[in-house]
């Protein structure tokens, strides 16, 4: 924020006693950068610089430089001669190093050199040239090269040096290297496919068997990663080039975390799909909502985290960038009201559970079966097949009648007869309604009634109530047809007649108009 300030207000705010202490010119604030930088110049064979990276004194003296700039080259024979340096991932990028790995405060072990037993690699904080808190290589293990010079000048180091080298190591060790990684992939995608096969063998039905299902979506991704570690294990054996080393080394981390990713992710799909499958059995269709739901969710989740370990494998600063994010993802947050909005809304209408996936159900004046519960929307299909999208908060809001949550269906319609009949004749007739109501099993005994409600314009109205106790909305109109029949063949068996609208018209002539009344 100061740098962007006008320099006057700069001087305002920080005064010169406070200004932040420049930083070093070879990047060696911390264990990660020194060794990252230490690699660069080994591979362009820019010992002089290399040389910085070592704890040597009065690099100034052009004699004590050319002695440094040796102690570079002698580090790099004694790394490709069976020496090992800590991936890219492993070295810590703090400006202090790890406090918990039980050296001294400000000694870093980065990694070993071959000799009899194992030599460490130490790299040790100072202050640099221009005051700034340095990492560099320490005197003690540059002592112990010194001791190793007389076994690595026997290598055939001008043979290495004469060699095709491509990005600072020779082209054979870049092959080799690659032919391990290639080899461990294929040993282990053939043993996996091995153990699918029998799995195949016995298991009766690949898709009901949760095992297979799981061992399936797992053993792709997992003979990868499993690769990659083999990878790790094999290259510090081979002695090698460590420019090829530690590269295929730091970027072969991104393999890894993109196997992770990918076991992971089909893991969350299996699982899901078998959650899914029991729920369906069960009928708990909220649950299968939910699920869906939670493996979208989970899958964001860990793309998420793969592509900051991956931007961490790159050498981003992966903690300003979730800070960042943090910032961005407020102000996102608050330009896009709408879409948290919905994602509460979807939250709402799980835990709710208004309606589930395969509801019938009135959503406003949307009429139609719920086909899907997403994270932003609700999918619901109509009775014309059309297939509407409601945003989940404006679905959350609105008044919902679900159909499929009835327990019963009510049967309640007016019965009219034709006038003209005896009151002994309309009570039995109440009587056979109801006795046909009470001789259908599947109707409510209790409250059950048929009651002369009103004289009607054109009929003498009985209105029935009832329920009918079934679940499925096409079977309740099945048994309601069942009913109506029944009640017409036995009104009409007892000579009563259903109503119809009709009007009775009386024509007077002209001559009747006139004639006086007899009163």
């Amino acid at each position: 924020m100061a740098l962007g300030l006008p320099a006057s207000a700069q001087l305002v705010q920080q005064p010169e006693a406070e200004e932040t202490a420049p930083a070093d010119l070879f990047g060696r604030e911390t264990p990660r950068s020194t060794v990252t930088g230490l690699i660069r110049a080994l591979a362009s064979a820019d010992y002089a610089r290399a040389s910085q990276f070592l704890a040597s004194q009065n690099l100034d003296d052009p004699a004590a430089a050319e002695e440094a700039a040796e102690q570079a080259r002698q580090l790099q024979v004694a790394l490709d001669s069976g020496g090992n340096l800590l991936p890219f991932s492993a070295l810590p990028n703090e400006s202090t190093g790890r406090l918990d790995d039980g050296l001294p405060p400000g000694v870093e072990r980065v990694g070993t050199l071959a000799g009899e037993g194992e030599i460490p690699i130490l790299l040790e904080r100072g202050e640099g040239p221009e005051g700034v808190e340095i990492w560099r290589v320490s005197r003690e293990t540059l002592d112990a090269i010194d001791e190793l010079v007389p076994a690595v000048e026997e290598l055939p180091t001008a043979e290495t040096e004469e060699a095709l080298a491509v990005a600072g190591a020779p082209v054979a060790d870049w092959l080799l290297l690659l032919g391990i990684a290639a080899g461990s992939f294929l040993l282990l995608w053939v043993v996996s496919a091995a153990i699918l096969w029998l799995m195949r063998a016995a298991v009766a039905d690949e898709e009901e068997s949760a095992a297979y299902g799981l061992v399936h979506a797992a053993l792709p991704p997992l003979s990868l990663f499993l690769a990659v570690v083999g990878f790790n294990l094999w290259a510090g054996s081979v002695e090698v080039s460590i420019v090829a080393r530690q590269t295929l080394l730091r970027y072969i981390g991104i393999v890894a975390w993109i196997a992770l990713a990918w076991f992971a992710l089909r893991l969350v799909d299996a699982v899901a799909h078998l959650a899914t499958n029991r729920m369906e059995r069960q009928q708990r269709r909220q649950g299968a909502s939910i699920v869906a739901l939670m493996r979208r969710a989970a899958k964001l989740v860990l793309l998420a985290l793969a592509f900051v370990a991956i931007l961490d494998t790159f050498g981003f600063d992966v903690t300003a960038g979730v800070a960042a994010l943090g910032i961005g993802g407020l102000a996102l947050a608050l330009g896009a009201q709408k879409t948290v909005e919905n994602l509460v809304g979807s939250v709402t209408v799980i835990a709710d559970k208004p309606v589930e996936v395969g509801d019938f159900c009135r959503v406003g004046d949307v009429v139609g079966t719920v086909e899907d519960i997403g994270m932003r929307s609700t999918r619901v299909r109509t009775l014309e097949r059309s297939l509407v999208t409601i945003a989940n908060g404006d679905f959350s809001s609105r008044e919902i009648e679900n159909y499929a949550k009835r327990d019963r269906f009510l049967f309640n319609p007016t019965i009219g007869v034709e006038y003209g009949i005896s009151a002994a004749k309309l009570r039995e007739g109440i009587e056979i309604i109801e006795h046909v109501l009470s001789e259908h099993e599947l109707v409510e005994k209790e409250g059950l009634r048929a009651r002369f409600a009103h004289f009607g314009a054109s009929s003498l109205d009985i209105e029935v109530w009832s329920y009918i106790t079934v679940l499925d909305y096409a079977e309740s109109r099945l048994i309601r047809q069942e009913l109506l029949l029944a009640i017409f063949e036995r009104l009409e068996a007892a000579g009563l007649s259903i109503a119809f609208p009709t009007q009775k018209i009386h024509l007077v002539t002209e001559e009747e108009r006139e004639r006086p009344s007899a009163g």
